[in-house]
């Protein structure tokens, strides 16, 4: 296959692209969660506040809690915010509802920000690790995928702009691109500090194949040099709060452990069997005449606050959920340091953030994304890569719904339901061509035969 995209193919790229966006745009209407408060209060924090006051802030419970790449990302679209509604960037937020406009704007940011996804894709899309174009369709499962409509475009975040990032890395780590490759994901942890349930697979993967077998003074030239580009990009991000002599308050903002073992909505996750095993337990107990104590404080907190209480089982620690994701990572950690292979970085960054979405602390249900989204776009490597994203990406969506709330006459069902039809059409062509024969899906890598087949 050739190494980049066909005219053809990045054409319908675009189209696939516009498509998508206006679905999103039929959701700008919809219900809109306290992210929005959030996203919409961070524009005008960066927007009229020098940096020195943002991690220090406290006139709105909307703190800014994301690392300083993302601060910056969101001054950088307050830039233009002025001239579509003035109260987009005003301090205190005005009591008034927000204007067409100001709502308007805010999602059109998120839509925007996607063609980092978009490009990111499409590059992953023209040339795998065993320079083979991937079959069009892996990128209508990434840009049509529900879960992200409904989590960016109704419950509003910018994950799409996050995943771009992580896709670009993942790309420069299939090519061959280590140092690149190593970058991007620094630049990804200093914009969303979540990324790092990932960090152990990038550091045994690029310490094997990037710094080892080269030789004594060679490796480790390289791994000065790639230690010395992380700490580039971590300096920009953090350097001014070094010296405004914030970096405790910043660093409390980010890992805020006082937090509950469970986010609002439950992720679907092992401590979910577990909260409900010790229910069971405490009510058995009970009834067999043992006095069980039952817990006030709730397992889930918004804002920091007491977490974690158990009636029978052991209290759950944030250390003790760090051990479990790094023994549940323990064998990708392995196969990496034995043989790094490119081919495989995509699975193992994916395995690596399904251990941290089983395992780890106050996982929010949306984590789901860093693991399905990548998943997609292998999905047609091969019969295990399907049926991996067949089961996680149904069983993960269905969570989403809780954060679907729709206002009354809204479009916000009938969109939901056609593009979940639309993805499920997708995902069962998709199973059928791999299922019935390698030569069917290799008919359908055309993006002309699957435009026609999809519209």
């Amino acid at each position: 296959m050739a190494a980049t995209s066909s005219p053809s193919t990045a054409a319908a790229a675009m189209w696939a692209f516009a498509a998508a966006t206006c679905v999103k745009l039929l959701l700008v209407p919809t219900y809109r969660s306290t992210d929005f408060d959030v996203h919409r209060y961070w524009l005008a924090l960066t927007h009229t506040l020098p940096a020195r006051q943002w991690y220090t802030d406290a006139s709105s419970q909307w703190t800014l809690d994301y690392p300083p790449f993302f601060a910056y990302f969101s001054r950088l679209l307050s830039l233009p915010a002025p001239f579509v509604d003035a109260s987009l960037v005003a301090i205190p937020v005005p009591a008034s509802p927000p204007s067409s406009a100001y709502i308007l704007y805010l999602r059109f940011t998120v839509a925007f920000s996607d063609l980092l996804l978009l490009l990111a894709s499409v590059l992953l899309l023209a040339r795998d690790a065993r320079r083979r174009q991937r079959p069009f369709l892996a990128l209508l499962l990434v840009l049509w995928s529900p879960a992200l409509l409904i989590v960016d475009h109704i419950h509003f975040q910018y994950n799409g702009f996050l995943m771009g990032l992580l896709l670009l890395s993942l790309h420069f780590l299939e090519q061959g691109k280590d140092l690149a490759g190593g970058v991007v994901f620094a630049a990804l942890l200093c914009s969303k500090h979540l990324f790092l349930v990932a960090a152990p697979v990038y550091f045994v993967y690029l310490f094997r194949h990037y710094c080892c077998g080269r030789g004594l003074a060679r490796g480790l030239g390289r791994l000065v040099l790639m230690g010395a580009g992380v700490v580039a990009v971590f300096a920009m991000a953090f350097t001014p709060f070094v010296y405004y002599g914030q970096m405790q308050q910043l660093l409390s903002r980010l890992f805020p452990f006082g937090r509950g073992l469970f986010h609002a909505y439950w992720a679907p996750n092992f401590w979910v069997f577990y909260i409900v095993l010790d229910k069971i337990l405490a009510f058995l107990l009970r009834r067999l005449g043992f006095s069980i104590e039952i817990p006030e404080a709730s397992f889930t907190r918004g804002l920091v606050g007491d977490s974690s209480p158990f009636a029978v089982l052991p209290k759950v620690t944030p250390i003790t959920t760090f051990l479990l994701v790094i023994l549940a990572m323990t064998p990708c950690l392995v196969k990496a340091f034995a043989n790094p292979q490119p081919k495989h970085i995509i699975r193992w960054v994916a395995y690596a953030c399904s251990c941290g979405f089983m395992f780890g602390w106050h996982v929010h249900e949306k984590a789901s994304l860093h693991f399905t989204i990548p998943l997609a776009l292998i999905a047609m490597d091969s019969l295990d890569d399907i049926r991996h994203y067949f089961l996680l990406s149904i069983g993960m969506f269905l969570p989403q719904f809780n954060l679907a709330q729709c206002l009354h006459g809204s479009n916000c069902n009938i969109v939901i339901v056609v593009s979940f039809t639309s993805f499920d059409a997708m995902s069962t062509t998709l199973a059928k061509c791999c299922l019935l024969a390698s030569p069917q899906c290799e008919a359908l890598e055309s993006s002309e035969q699957l435009l026609h087949v999809f519209v």
